[in-house]
């Protein structure tokens, strides 16, 4: 249930979009402590954006899952960011992230909702 999606404009090599997507899928199961089974990650590498008006690298993620407790989301935007610049060396201070709480019935699996 929980849906981590990485945007960023820097281009990334297969080897490292993998490491990349790994490394985030077991960092939001341990944050928020859901099972891992259940996290999906998100990968887009090399879009156009911009940041500040300026090119240089820059990273866009969004986290949604039921429950995401408001309290979290400081020590939650501290773990991502720190990936983000350890996995593709971009600063924190050109990381947006934005924090969705779903609602169960608006979160459908396997033919049904939770």
């Amino acid at each position: 249930m929980p849906l981590l999606r990485i945007q960023t404009n820097t281009e990334l090599p297969r080897e490292q979009q993998r490491a990349l997507l790994a490394t985030a899928s077991r960092l939001v199961a341990n944050q928020l402590g859901k099972p891992e089974r259940y996290v999906m990650v998100a990968l887009e590498h090399n879009p156009a954006m911009l940041f500040a008006g300026e090119e240089d690298p820059l990273a866009y993620l969004e986290l949604k899952s039921i429950g995401l407790p408001a309290a979290a989301t400081g020590s939650l935007s501290r773990a991502l960011c720190e990936l983000v610049e350890e996995a593709l060396g971009i600063s924190p201070d050109r990381v947006y992230i934005e924090f969705s709480d779903a609602a169960p019935h608006m979160w459908g699996w396997n033919g049904g909702t939770f």
